[in-house]
């Protein structure tokens, strides 16, 4: 089973594939794939590296450049989470891939923003009106080689809402996969 997560900033990604490491499953991200690009650069990890580094291996390398770099870590009949999947090119990509499907994870806007100033990242937004333009640039781009989160989202096979415990999140997360297994 390979379980591809997409949602907005601090939906619950990073939780549903903490969890699903729990279980077993082996991680790969496409963020990573970024940040091993740019540490062979020699250029300092931030959240405008990362969106313009992803952004040039999308133009040069097509939409799907990053998937296809992941793809190539999976291995036959082993559990796999593939997180911060934010381009449709990415999931059509994947789903080349036996076993693989797209889990959208999703909370309040509100909720969502006061996650991100807890968990206190260097280089998030400190402000609502700041969080939300930044979400809606890389939310609804419509230039096939940048982010398009909604677009993603979109192609969800199933969708999960973190609006309450993490427990309640577990527990939809287990609903997914019995349906899925």
């Amino acid at each position: 089973m390979i379980v591809g997560l997409t949602g907005k900033f601090a939906a619950g990604k990073g939780t549903v594939a903490d969890y699903l490491r729990e279980q077993g499953f082996a991680y790969h991200s496409c963020s990573d794939v970024l940040r091993e690009e740019l540490a062979a650069r020699g250029v300092p990890e931030s959240r405008e590296n990362l969106l313009a580094i992803g952004n040039e291996l999308r133009r040069e390398g097509g939409p799907d450049v990053l998937a296809r770099r992941i793809a190539t870590r999976l291995r036959d009949g082993a559990d796999h989470i593939v997180d911060s999947i934010r381009n449709p090119a990415e999931v059509e990509a994947l789903r080349e891939v036996p076993g693989f499907f797209l889990l959208g994870v999703d909370a309040d806007q509100r909720v969502r923003f006061e996650r991100l100033l807890a968990r206190g990242r260097q280089g998030d937004p400190t402000t609502f009106e700041v969080f939300a333009a930044l979400e809606d640039q890389e939310t609804n781009s419509t230039d096939p080689t940048t982010q398009r989160l909604h677009a993603t989202f979109a192609l969800a096979d199933e969708v999960v809402f973190n609006d309450a415990t993490v427990e309640a999140l577990r527990e939809a997360v287990d609903g997914v996969l019995a349906r899925r297994r």
